[in-house]
């Protein structure tokens, strides 16, 4: 194995977000689309996490280049979620359901980018900081208007995947080869994500009551 750092905080990344996605999946409630979003959303770093450990950990080094293209896939597949879950937290109108289309339009365009022009990780990044960016204001805006601590906890969330990726950006490492910036980034990703969840719990709880007053006045 090489980069055992890096195979292992992948790996156990991986482990966090299936549990995340399953608990979400089964223990919130499953009929509101914000809670299948965010079942989406852990997937997909799980995913991007365990084909970065199978790239890093050189598993199947004659598939590295293939291999590459799943966790580039699978980030595009986040960002998408990302743009969804703040769809379906602004609510129900037009802009809402426009920022729904155009987020579906931009992951095929991206896809064929990533497949066809460049497999640069950069575009990985150009694509879902936007993403990411908007969804932490939307929780700003939710925690200035809700005293329950799940907004809260989704900004916190998604600061410090800001801070890993600039950790990762700048190599920041607590040691160069048992350490390295890499799996420092994967470390504070799995607290960012333990962070996530408990906003994930609360927003997809507050919808799904939010839909039986609706349903119960119709």
């Amino acid at each position: 194995m090489t980069e055992p750092d890096v195979t292992l905080t992948d790996v156990g990344l991986a482990i966090e977000c299936g549990i995340f996605a399953l608990l979400i999946a089964r223990r919130c409630p499953p009929a509101t689309p914000l809670s299948l979003w965010f079942a989406v959303f852990f997937a997909s770093i799980g995913v991007a996490a365990l084909a970065g450990a199978a790239v890093h950990g050189r598993f199947l080094p004659d598939s590295t280049s293939t291999l590459w293209l799943v966790p580039l896939v699978a980030l595009g597949v986040t960002a998408l979620a990302a743009w969804c879950i703040t769809a379906a937290l602004l609510g129900e109108g037009t802009t809402a359901r426009w920022l729904a289309q155009l987020a579906a339009v931009e992951f095929f365009v991206y896809c064929g980018v990533v497949l066809f022009v460049t497999r640069s990780f950069t575009i990985a990044i150009v694509n879902y900081v936007p993403a990411l960016t908007v969804l932490f204001i939307v929780f700003v805006r939710e925690s200035r208007r809700h005293r329950a601590a799940g907004p809260r906890w989704g900004a916190t969330a998604l600061a410090l995947m800001f801070v890993g990726s600039v950790v990762q950006f700048r190599r920041v490492a607590v040691h160069p080869v048992y350490f390295n910036h890499n799996a420092l980034y994967h470390t504070i990703e799995a607290i960012a994500l333990l962070f996530m969840f408990g906003a994930a719990r609360w927003a997809s709880a507050t919808r799904a009551r939010t839909w039986g007053a609706h349903a119960d006045t119709t």
